[in-house]
């Protein structure tokens, strides 16, 4: 072949990988997002893909390819691992921080594994000697040495027993010639009882000095992956058994026998995963700096009561790669040492939580779903899912869209999309269906609900029940407001309810006015009801000193975040003013001082959860319109109401003509001035 004819052949060869052919170019390794938003939808997209289902999809073969938007950590990956460097992951459960770390193993030399054992220092019974041999020789010596201890012994008993025949003989013939019958029988039983206790005292020891193979591995085995995320002390660091025959002379368990490795051993030559690292004490995490320095720790006891607080065995390698995940909080309650011996000897990552809605990333979850049924498959336990249609793969990517709460994004809590995956499979394969359909899939999303939305689903029912929620007709001082549950669980796209606020505004008994508000509020929410007293004042040009502002979330508890800002105001406003407010509208958003409405959280659930409850209208900021995803069956049921500021609000919101307007008129005054004022501040 020619120097001419080699980048046909590559290009050639490009053309027949499924994997580069599957994604349009190969990305793994690679942190290329210039690819622009997929513009078409899902459901006409899916038609001009050359499949008829998942089975027909190539998965790579290296685990760290099959990690779905995570491709600037795939490289930190793979250069942690050629260097052995220690690495810090920090991400939302379930974006793939675990199997980024076990696909760390799939770079490592597997020659390099040994077998660690443990054997009794005749020395110093506290002190067990530790002995490294390549992986699979363990077992080996301790096989020869158990063959040697039952040759001895073989030979020991041997020569026992000759002597005992021959002593025998000597007493029978004694017996004989003296006729003492009695003689003999004693002497017998003297034989005898010699013979065993013999026997007992020459082969005691023999078994005590086999070693303990502590560390196994077979020359084949790939290197450990070990992840002692929630272990404690003993399991983490080794730790030495309570001996029960500790008084029992002869009985006694030799010290080197009860010796037990932790994490930290087993994940010698390999890599320790420890996830909310945080959960460890700071002893421990101490401990396991020094393992990382040092590169070995001795095993000792942690229980102080137990005979085995006094073993401690020479210092046993402890050779890994660590990969300390958790979320930000959990980074910054480490151990300062800990954290900086990471950060100067290896790589902080922070993992994506969503990535492009482009044509290449819908493609690689379809992959993640081909990927999720052949790991079902080969469990080996229960009964396999069959592999996914082009209806069923459109509402799962429909299902990632919603649940990134962004447009032109992918969710990449991938754990919980794997779940609805296996549970519309189960549902096909309850049914011996050969694919799973579409039909399986939304069974699987309403039996799939979050905790969450279960929770947000039964308050909105207790609402309708009890008359809690009013939807129609105007009221002075009461705004439907939107909130969600769970906000810091990562799943508050899901769990919209309605919050309804309600304000009242009486004059102060010769005090100065106060803010009370009641309903279970955070500090946050606190902190912005003292706020909204800020914008009231100055937006109304009332003297909020001389009336106490009385705020209520009736039925509500645990109201959290700054969310119900604009509702808050609106209902503070409409109090003052004596202006109504329509029922049928809700709205959320955050407020600044100066009467700016900033972007909140799970728009699309406070929406929906607006039209479960027979509301007609939402006011949403301005910055959300792009955030919203509401389910295909709501999108007639609601009218989306955008916004930038306080006054945009109260068009929307207040019922009236000639004090609406005058107020409107006046708010919107007062916000234009300090817009563009030459003191302007920067928005929060």
């Amino acid at each position: 072949m020619t120097e001419q004819d080699q980048p046909d052949a590559e290009a050639q060869e490009s053309e027949n990988d499924p994997l580069e052919s599957w994604e349009e170019g190969s990305a793994f390794g690679v942190s290329d997002d210039s690819d622009p938003v997929c513009e078409t939808p899902v459901d006409e997209w899916i038609e001009g893909l050359d499949i008829e289902s998942t089975g027909q999809v190539p998965i790579p073969p290296k685990l760290v390819d099959q990690v779905i938007g995570q491709e600037a950590a795939s490289i930190v990956v793979r250069k942690a691992s050629e260097q052995r460097r220690h690495m810090i992951m920090v991400g939302e459960p379930g974006t793939g921080k675990s199997m980024l770390a076990r696909s760390m193993t799939e770079f490592l030399p597997p020659e390099q594994l040994e077998d660690i054992l443990v054997y009794r220092n005749l020395e110093d019974e506290n002190e067990p000697k530790v002995r490294t041999v390549p992986a699979g020789r363990g077992s080996r010596l301790i096989a020869e040495r158990r063959a040697h201890v039952r040759q001895q012994r073989e030979r020991t008993n041997r020569t026992l027993l000759f002597i005992a025949l021959v002593v025998g003989a000597a007493l029978l013939l004694a017996t004989i010639s003296s006729g003492e019958i009695l003689t003999f029988i004693f002497g017998s039983f003297i034989l005898v009882f010699g013979y065993f206790f013999l026997r007992t005292r020459l082969t005691a020891g023999d078994e005590s000095n086999i070693p303990k193979l502590l560390i196994k591995h077979e020359r084949s085995d790939e290197p450990p992956f070990i992840d002692a995320t929630g272990t404690l002390a003993g399991a983490l660091l080794g730790d030495v058994r309570h001996d029960p025959f500790q008084s029992g002379a002869d009985l006694a368990t030799p010290a080197h026998e009860r010796v037990e490795p932790g994490a930290v051993h087993r994940a010698n030559k390999g890599v320790l995963y420890i996830d909310e690292i945080r959960m460890l004490r700071m002893e421990e995490q101490q401990a396991l700096l020094v393992a990382m320095q040092e590169r070995e720790l001795s095993i000792s006891g942690r229980s102080e009561r137990s005979s085995g607080a006094l073993t401690k065995s020479e210092p046993v390698p402890t050779d890994f790669i660590l990969v300390a995940a958790g979320n930000l909080d959990s980074i910054q309650n480490m151990h300062p040492a800990l954290r900086s011996r990471i950060r100067g000897y290896g790589y902080e990552v922070y993992v994506n939580t969503d990535m492009k809605d482009t044509e290449r990333n819908r493609r690689r979850l379809i992959r993640f779903i081909a990927q999720e049924v052949g790991n079902e498959m080969s469990k080996g336990t229960g009964k396999p899912i069959p592999h996914f249609d082009k209806q069923a793969i459109s509402l799962v990517l429909k299902e990632a869209q919603r649940r990134s709460g962004r447009r032109g994004k992918l969710s990449l809590r991938l754990r919980e999309l794997g779940g609805l995956v296996r549970i519309a499979g189960d549902l096909a394969a309850e049914e011996s269906s050969p694919l799973t359909h579409s039909k399986h899939v939304v069974r699987a999303r309403a039996i799939a609900k979050p905790l969450e939305q279960q929770v947000a689903d039964r308050y909105l029912e207790r609402q309708s029940e009890y008359a809690m929620l009013v939807n129609e007709g105007t009221r002075v001082g009461r705004v439907n407001g939107l909130a969600v549950l769970g906000a810091d669980t990562g799943l508050s796209d899901y769990s919209g309810v309605v919050l309804p606020v309600e304000a009242m505004v009486t004059p102060t008994q010769g005090r100065s006015g106060q803010v009370i508000a009641t309903g279970g509020l955070s500090d946050l929410a606190k902190e912005s009801v003292t706020n909204i007293s800020a914008v009231v004042k100055k937006l109304t040009g009332k003297d909020i000193r001389d009336f106490d502002l009385h705020v209520q979330f009736p039925g509500t508890h645990n109201v959290d975040g700054d969310s119900a800002s604009i509702t808050m105001a609106t209902a503070i406003i409409s109090a003052f003013e004596g202006v109504p407010i329509d029922q049928n509208l809700a709205m959320t958003g955050s407020l600044t001082v100066r009467g700016e409405v900033l972007p909140i959280g799970g728009v699309s659930a406070k929406i929906e959860a607006a039209a479960k409850s027979g509301i007609k209208r939402v006011v949403i900021p301005r910055s959300n319109l792009n955030d919203v995803l509401i389910d295909e069956k709501y999108e007639s049921q609601v009218e989306i109401l955008a916004v930038d500021s306080l006054d945009e609000v109260l068009e929307h919101a207040l019922v009236g003509k000639e004090e609406k307007v005058s107020l409107v008129e006046r708010l919107a005054q007062v916000i234009d001035t300090i817009s563009t004022g030459t003191d302007k501040q920067p928005s929060a």
